[in-house]
């Protein structure tokens, strides 16, 4: 079954990619600072809670988070959106991007 679904991805010894991650943000503009959210702040965020937990790791031997959980495109963006909300103010509305391919990406909320 595994072979019937996901066809060439299901190597015995796994397959990897190489991701492009977009965070986008939204909210109201702060007068005093002309920001929705400092971009060196988000850039930190990014850096500290994905890129540090995934970069070259082999998603399902080297994480907690895909121990478990198929890594899809859809699951993997769904994990970083869960991992950076807590670091937002409520009224800041985040979304995840997350490219497979330069052609192929999934949004996360849509």
């Amino acid at each position: 079954m595994n072979n019937d679904v996901f066809g060439k991805c299901a190597l015995p010894n796994y397959h990897g990619h190489n991701y492009e991650l977009q965070v986008k943000i939204t909210g109201e503009i702060d007068h005093e600072t002309g920001y929705v959210m400092d971009m060196k702040v988000l850039s930190d965020l990014v850096q500290k809670y994905i890129i540090e937990r995934f970069d070259h790791k082999n998603l399902n031997l080297d994480t907690e988070e895909f121990k478990t959980l198929n890594p899809t495109a859809e699951n993997i963006a769904v994990v970083i959106y869960n991992l950076l909300r807590p670091h937002f103010s409520k009224d800041v509305e985040l979304q995840i991007r997350l490219y497979e391919t330069p052609r192929n990406f999934v949004e996360y909320p849509v």
